[in-house]
């Protein structure tokens, strides 16, 4: 499970970084400022996510639930959210309606808090 966490935090962490030059650069130029905030903020948040990920894989054990779910719920909500926030921020680019990904952003967030929810159980054990 230690292995699992610490290859997802490496892919978090690289995309996120690759999607941030992306967006200082080659995307700001495509997108109008405020889906350049918004883009920023799911690169942010990935980071954020890569980070913790990283320092979960290399300090727990993985034996009790809620480290797991923790690890997952991260994971899971990470993905949602920020990749939800990368297609809606491109979809008047595309001039697709992506309308449908709007209600997954808030889930992915709701799995992101349900994650660090499950951290605070873990350190109170």
């Amino acid at each position: 499970m230690a292995t699992y966490t610490l290859i997802i935090a490496t892919i978090f962490g690289s995309t996120a970084i690759i999607l941030g030059a992306f967006g200082a650069h080659a995307i700001k130029k495509l997108i109008s400022a405020e889906k350049l905030a918004s883009f920023e903020v799911g690169v942010r948040y990935q980071m954020y996510a890569a980070l913790l990920l990283l320092i979960l894989g290399f300090q727990f054990n993985f034996e009790s639930f809620s480290e797991r779910l923790a690890v997952y719920t991260i994971t899971s909500g990470t993905i949602l959210f920020s990749c939800s926030i990368y297609f809606l921020s491109f979809a008047e680019y595309w001039k697709k309606n992506l309308k449908f990904l709007g209600p997954i952003t808030p889930l992915g967030g709701l799995l992101m808090i349900i994650g660090w929810g499950a951290l605070l159980v873990s350190f109170i054990k």
